[in-house]
């Protein structure tokens, strides 16, 4: 559990940890707003692009396979970087090509590792384990501002060097604790996959599309918004180093212990997963609404906890549906595909709010409000759950419509 739970927090620390360090580095570079954004979207979109492919190939080997060279590769990325920006004057190419070597490296690991989870655990301790993922998850969200800011207290390139002794040791936890059963018959045909994964979605899209936008939403506004507090916090408030990591990291500790109680809670009850779903988004939308009238410090981070306390309610919910809805065999993907739109989310979230930025502080928060209440109506109007058991004649856990 330990193991598989570092794989999330290494993932997130290495996109939220650059964070506090964007206006230095936008400074020292030279770079625009836009510029300094595509740091995290370019390692999002990587992830993205890659996280379907190697989880395919993770549902025909096996989850380690793919999950200790990701690792490897996400190390290498972080070196490059690194090493660029310590000894060219012009890095920014080579930051952006480690940055996306490290998305590749990301997109084998955290969306495996849920597959993983569904694989070695079940029902309530499946929940379980899935609760720690995501709070693993927000761990690393909210000790990344904080880490962010000390390790830019040495110089601000340091963060990238952070990253690979950090997934060292995530590394090794997998390849020494990791049991993995692996395969015990030949991997089905990729015709066959492809019809079984076709008839997933055939009966199942609608939920799973709402799912899986539900989760890329609560990444998409989350990385935005503190994309724009680390903005506003030095060119607003003149909060640099530790203190601003502290404040950075306020929502997140919310969102942090929300995921873990949740996923204690909510076991394989379904309906209950639904209604935590729709408290979750009223509570985002809510404070995103409130967000575009208040410009107090203080009111402005006690609002972001509220949404902070509305995504942790939200994703180990999202976590467990979409991991308690297929068979091992097509695990890896639809779960991959998941991760991928939260990816996304996290990709187009600092880009959109830097023009956000530009626009209007009312207007960007109307904007999100009205994008999380769109998303309550899908959840509420799409997503119809049940208590049945799966039978005989249905062995994929379907028990929603």
């Amino acid at each position: 559990m330990i193991a598989i739970g570092s794989i999330p927090l290494i993932m997130t620390l290495g996109n939220s940890m650059l964070i506090p360090i964007l206006p230095a580095m936008k400074k020292h570079l030279e770079l625009t707003q836009m510029q300094v954004s595509l740091t995290i979207t370019v390692y999002s979109i990587a992830s993205a692009i890659f996280i379907p492919i190697l989880g395919y190939l993770s549902d025909r080997y096996t989850r380690k396979i793919i999950i200790i060279p990701s690792l490897v590769l996400f190390i290498i990325g972080g070196l490059i970087s690194g090493f660029a920006a310590a000894m060219f004057s012009n890095a920014y190419a080579w930051i952006i090509i480690g940055r996306i070597l490290q998305g590749i490296g990301a997109s084998g690991t955290a969306s495996i590792a849920m597959a993983l989870t569904g694989d070695l655990f079940k029902g309530q301790e499946q929940s379980h384990v899935l609760g720690i993922f995501e709070a693993s998850n927000g761990l690393g969200k909210v000790l990344s501002p904080i880490l962010g800011a000390l390790f830019g207290l040495i110089v601000w390139y340091a963060v990238f060097f952070a990253f690979p002794i950090m997934t060292v040791f995530s590394l090794l936890l997998v390849i020494f604790f990791v049991k993995e059963e692996g395969l015990r018959y030949p991997p089905p045909p990729f015709k066959k996959y492809v019809r079984d994964l076709l008839s997933i979605f055939h009966l199942e899209g609608r939920w799973l599309f709402v799912t899986y936008i539900a989760g890329g939403t609560c990444l998409f506004t989350l990385y935005g918004i503190l994309f724009y507090l680390s903005d506003i916090l030095e060119s607003h408030y003149q909060i640099e180093g530790v203190i601003k990591g502290l404040i950075l990291a306020i929502p997140l500790l919310f969102m942090v212990s929300t995921a873990y109680m949740t996923g204690n809670k909510i076991g394989k009850d379904f309906p209950l997963m639904k209604r935590l779903m729709l408290v979750g988004f009223i509570l985002m939308t809510s404070a995103y609404l409130l967000l575009a009238f208040f410009k107090n410090l203080i009111i402005f981070v006690i609002l972001l906890a509220l949404s902070g306390f509305g995504v942790g309610l939200s994703l180990p919910c999202i976590n467990s549906l979409i991991t308690g809805s297929v068979e091992k065999e097509n695990r890896g993907f639809v779960t991959s595909l998941y991760s991928s739109v939260r990816f996304i989310g996290v990709a187009i979230g600092p880009p959109i709010f830097a023009r956000l930025m530009e626009w209007s502080h009312i207007g960007m928060f109307i904007s999100l409000t009205v994008l999380t209440f769109v998303v309550t109506l899908l959840i509420l109007f799409l997503i119809k759950v049940t208590d049945k058991e799966p039978t005989q004649h249905h062995p994929i856990r379907y028990t929603y419509y």
